[in-house]
């Protein structure tokens, strides 16, 4: 029993700590969306790849030519030419549009060889860029940002000393499957773990701003090749330059999308995956946070149920159990306040999934458990079709490319 109580309190201290957090990282998003973002719209291109066609492409698409920003191009880039998604590229480019100057262009990169394919996209439409371009921007297809996101995520870059600017996804289901409500509060978790500290930041592959000169001189390029995931390694590039990474609020974007429940599990996996190959020191928190978590959380409830079958008093185990989920409740309540201000438009739908988020983190402490094992065991994942073996942040193995194209998440 004392075993328990003692790392029942250490819990607790540790969901005061989150709560403190939450409460950070609330203040942070009302100071940034209050604040005049810089006058600064240099001319940027801005860069999608693709590999298949994720569910609203469409949308998504529309939106990055809807942009209130000056003058930009939009580069799409697949590996291939029969890929569905050109189609619609082309048919929501050809759609006139009475504000902003948006050029297009399309980059078809091949079959990457030893490198992910998405890095291998993107290192080619790099190569593609406009000879006047300064400010190099990264959006995954299946996020769909507001019209004020180009700006606000080039803007914080007027600033030479800022290595590169980044927002986050999150996840609104379309339809209400338990396992996309889960994959949202899985997701949310690493949403709110930015904030005001540029060297603690990282970067989002899915919505991500870089000078173009900063993206030459700390060497991006070298550090993709033979990557497996382009976000991770720019980070690794930036942080061993010293240069901060800017975490822009109104550059949260919502991606609307659904899983079954395996797709959950290999989303969640591979990000465990790739998160300890390119960062072992945040896996190893997440494997030890969580592990302490599903013990006590779980484990207290099972004391509870069996003290309680003999007779014996609950009332300690209880109001620890209670405290722990009670504060637990109070952290997704402040992320959900801190949120709703950039999704604002999104309100009806967060509201909808609100008490998801309230109530069943637990079941994503469980889940974030599961994955931190499975990447203890194996570096073997697929993504969008096809299977990869990560052997070390820069060395990556294509195992199989599978027949069709895979329209998973991006990442």
């Amino acid at each position: 029993m004392w075993v328990f109580y003692f790392f029942a309190a250490l819990l607790t201290l540790q969901a005061v700590v989150s709560l403190r957090g939450g409460a950070r990282y609330l203040s942070y998003v009302q100071r940034e969306m209050a604040r005049k973002s810089p006058d600064f719209t240099p001319w940027a291109s801005v860069i999608v790849p693709c590999r298949g066609v994720d569910p609203g492409l469409s949308e998504n698409l529309a939106a990055l030519f809807e942009q209130n920003y000056p003058a930009y191009e939009i580069i799409f880039v697949t590996d291939r030419r029969d890929d569905e998604a050109l189609a619609i590229f082309e048919t929501v480019s050809r759609v006139p549009r009475p504000f902003g100057h948006v050029e297009t262009r399309i980059v078809i990169a091949g079959e990457a060889i030893d490198c992910g394919q998405k890095v291998h996209n993107l290192l080619a439409a790099v190569k593609d860029v406009d000879f006047k371009s300064r400010v190099l921007v990264f959006v995954d297809s299946d996020a769909r940002p507001r019209r004020s996101w180009l700006r606000s995520l080039v803007g914080p870059l007027a600033d030479p000393r800022v290595g590169a600017t980044t927002g986050y996804r999150w996840f609104l289901p379309t339809k209400r499957r338990f396992a996309s409500t889960l994959r949202s509060v899985w997701n949310a978790s690493i949403a709110s773990a930015l904030g005001p500290r540029g060297d603690k930041n990282f970067c989002w592959g899915g919505s991500t701003a870089i000078r173009r000169s900063t993206f030459e001189s700390a060497k991006i390029t070298d550090e993709w090749r033979r990557a497996a995931s382009d976000d991770f390694a720019m980070m690794r590039a930036l942080r061993r330059a010293g240069l901060p990474i800017h975490f822009a609020p109104d550059c949260l974007t919502a991606t609307h999308d659904d899983c079954t429940f395996r797709e959950l599990v290999e989303f969640t996996t591979r990000q465990l995956k790739i998160t300890r190959a390119y960062a072992p020191e945040f896996w190893l928190v997440v494997l030890t946070s969580n592990l302490l978590f599903v013990s006590v959380f779980f484990g207290g409830i099972a004391l509870i149920v069996a003290r309680a079958s003999v007779g014996l008093s609950i009332a300690l185990p209880l109001g620890l159990v209670a405290a722990i989920y009670v504060l637990g409740i109070l952290k997704a309540y402040l992320r959900l306040r801190a949120v709703s201000i950039p999704l604002s438009q999104y309100s009806r739908e967060l509201r909808r999934d609100a008490m998801a988020h309230l109530l069943i983190w637990p079941l994503a402490s469980v889940l974030y458990l599961f994955n931190a094992i499975a990447a203890l065991f194996s570096r073997r994942f697929n993504w969008r079709g096809i299977d990869y073996q990560l052997i070390s942040p820069h060395e990556t193995v294509i195992i199989k490319r599978n027949s069709g194209i895979g329209t998973q998440d991006s990442e």
